[in-house]
């Protein structure tokens, strides 16, 4: 199993100084705007639904 996977920038401010928050699982901590955040992965979506959405272009 690989490790948790960690946000790249925040989502408020787009910075990158991005720390674990004690809250748990998936918890961050902004240091630049002194926000907290928590991500939580919801799933995959099924591939009849992800081909089907609209407005999307094929590559």
């Amino acid at each position: 199993m690989s490790e948790r996977a960690a946000p790249f920038h925040c989502p408020y401010c787009g910075d990158e100084d991005l720390r674990p928050n004690e809250q748990g699982h998936g918890a961050w901590e902004c240091a630049a705007c002194s926000r907290a955040f928590q991500l939580k992965f919801l799933g995959l979506l099924a591939p009849a639904t992800s081909r089907n959405t609209p407005g999307r272009k094929d590559i």
